[in-house]
């Protein structure tokens, strides 16, 4: 296959990696050209994607910030022709996809939304890998009534990444979703390292510590883009986390400890609940 890829950040350069790792053409679009000729260095790019070659590619995956990669759609869309499967990998899924399916009605080509749902607290090229997204879920946001045998194309298309499973979903759906599983946690690590006794942990800190604060080490752009993408769903998992906490913090002060017995096994009963 022959894969355009634009943006070679964490996200892109795993895709880059992992396709040319198995034999594939990857031609890529990337801002900084220091990153381009180093990706092309090491072999995970053979070329730039330029708007002549674009409609020769299989799959086009839009690795870009949610603006950039709608920029990407808009400037590209003219180009692509109706080979490519195109496919974006942003973390909110609602106004892009909007975007996406819009400008694909307009120029004939064929658009999902899509989110790998993998990643480190990193960023950047060079913390890129092959093996990113080897059983990892794929959130995929197909266009309305679309064939069944989209479905297995993209499934065929995603195979040299290793993917685990496909979810199929709308944008409504995965960005609620996203706002608890991933945004969420964003927020709660970014915050609770903000404690003055954070700069005293070493020496008292152990998984416990490593496994919260992990995502505080995040990219602020990025992040602070995608939150305001998701607003009100990530509003409304704040506000829901404040509540609970604010039960906890309402025991302790009134040290009721019947009733902070019953917020942990409450708490454990659904972690329970939850993994099965």
């Amino acid at each position: 296959m022959r894969i355009g890829i634009a943006g070679l950040g964490l996200i892109g350069g795993s895709f880059a990696r992992a396709y040319s790792a198995s034999g594939h053409t990857v031609l890529a679009r990337e801002a900084s050209s220091a990153v381009l000729e180093k990706a092309i260095s090491v072999g995970a790019v053979q070329g730039e994607l330029t708007h002549e070659n674009v409609s020769e590619c299989d799959l086009v995956l839009d690795c870009l910030y949610p603006q950039a990669a709608v920029d990407f759609l808009e400037e590209f869309g003219p180009f692509f022709g109706s080979k490519p499967l195109v496919i974006d990998t942003c973390g909110t899924k609602k106004d892009l996809t909007r975007a996406g399916m819009t400008a694909a009605a307009r120029n004939g080509f064929t658009f999902l939304g899509g989110h790998p749902m993998a990643g480190t607290q990193f960023s950047g090229f060079d913390y890129s890998s092959a093996e990113m997204f080897v059983g990892a879920p794929m959130v995929i946001v197909p266009p309305p009534e679309s064939d069944p045998s989209l479905l297995e194309r993209v499934r065929e298309a995603l195979a040299p990444a290793g993917f685990g499973k496909l979810t199929v979903t709308t944008a409504e759906r995965h960005d609620e979703m996203i706002a608890f599983t991933s945004q969420l946690a964003h927020v709660v690590s970014n915050a609770y390292v903000k404690s003055p006794t954070a700069l005293h942990h070493d020496g008292f800190s152990a998984g416990s510590y490593r496994d919260l604060t992990r995502v505080a080490w995040l990219n602020p752009e990025m992040w602070a883009e995608l939150f305001l993408d998701n607003r009100e769903n990530l509003l409304r998992e704040i506000e829901t986390l404040t509540a609970h906490l604010n039960e906890y913090r309402d025991a302790l002060r009134d040290r009721n400890e019947t009733e902070l017995i019953r917020l942990l096994a409450e708490g454990k009963k659904r972690k329970e609940d939850l993994d099965g």
